[in-house]
């Protein structure tokens, strides 16, 4: 990674990320976010293969409220504050490679959002309180499933605009 002066930056707009890229802080934020939520995720996975229902539940919670913060705080900086476009340019796979991995990342991000709602929403509705297992558990574990993947090909895929759009060239 190289890292670029303050100077440097000034005419992207916005506020620099913390990652020495050219990526704002809100790119930055989504990205280590995503890292640092799978994890998490990892563990909530094996709490509620141990019983821990509550937990999961618990932690499940905190990582979808962490994900919709994460997506306001990058909404409101690439729409109102940084000019990712601007930032993107000086790649050397500008515009082409940049615009065709963010359409693939988009892909996973928007059918992750989807699922993930799709699969709180059931749970919440068909698990008593507290959480005990029950006749939805086997198509929450399919779709539960489906969308912990999602989750990690979009940090997949969003690493790899990441790099294309703020760390080449």
């Amino acid at each position: 990674m190289t890292v670029f002066a303050a100077a440097d930056s000034a005419a992207f707009g916005g506020f620099d990320g913390f990652l020495g890229t050219r990526a704002s802080i809100g790119m930055d934020v989504v990205l280590v976010g995503l890292w640092l939520l799978l994890p998490v995720l990892a563990w909530s996975i094996m709490l509620v293969r141990r019983g821990r229902y509550s937990v999961h539940k618990a932690l499940q919670l905190v990582i979808a409220g962490t994900l919709f913060a994460a997506i306001v705080v990058f909404e409101i900086d690439v729409r109102l504050v940084s000019d990712w476009k601007a930032r993107a340019r000086p790649s050397p796979w500008w515009p082409g490679g940049v615009l065709s991995a963010l359409g693939v990342h988009l892909v996973f991000a928007v059918s992750t959002f989807g699922l993930l709602v799709w699969v709180l929403w059931e749970a919440l509705r068909r698990f008593p309180a507290p959480p005990t297992p029950g006749m939805h558990g086997p198509r929450h574990r399919r779709l539960a499933r489906l969308a912990a993947v999602d989750l990690a090909l979009t940090a997949l895929t969003g690493t790899f605009f990441y790099w294309l759009a703020f760390v080449a060239g």
